[in-house]
């Protein structure tokens, strides 16, 4: 089932969303596509995050992880074994890319791989400049005019 939403009346009262808007339609999109690999994403902590893949039969150098601006993707490439001669194929080669958007300011922490899962440790962590702070009010005169200092 598809469902299609109309966000024309966001954009006319929303301003610098437009990566949303994006992101949106692009989840629309990957209900429809591949489920391969199927994952999982936690919530570890107050800014921590997980995301656990299930590549069982991937070597770790078969696939890789990128951290692009706002987008984690991680993709893998088999290659044929030489010299074997299989008289049937039911484990297919395969190719795969999946992507995460992130929110600003996550980063990815660390990435590895056991049992058959690769698993990538993802932290908000919010610069200092950009967090809430309280500004001091300074008590003292208000400034002489030149008038005042005349007198």
């Amino acid at each position: 089932m598809s469902t299609m939403f109309d966000f024309a009346p966001l954009w006319r009262s929303g301003i610098g969303f437009d990566h949303l808007f994006d992101m949106l339609g692009q989840a629309a999109k990957a209900d429809q596509g591949d489920n391969y690999p199927p994952y999982d994403i936690e919530k570890t902590g107050a800014d921590a995050y997980r995301v656990t893949l299930a590549v069982a039969g991937w070597k770790p150098d078969e696939i890789r992880v990128t951290a692009e601006p706002n987008v984690l993707v991680v993709s893998g490439q088999q290659t044929e074994p030489d010299g074997k001669q299989y008289l049937y194929r039911g484990l297919p080669l395969l190719v795969f890319e999946r992507r995460f958007n992130l929110a600003d300011h996550v980063q990815v922490r660390a990435a590895r791989m056991a049992d058959g899962l690769l698993t990538i440790d993802l932290m908000r962590e919010i610069p200092q400049a950009l967090t809430r702070r309280r500004i001091q009010i300074a008590n003292s005169k208000p400034p002489e005019t030149e008038h005042q200092q005349a007198a």
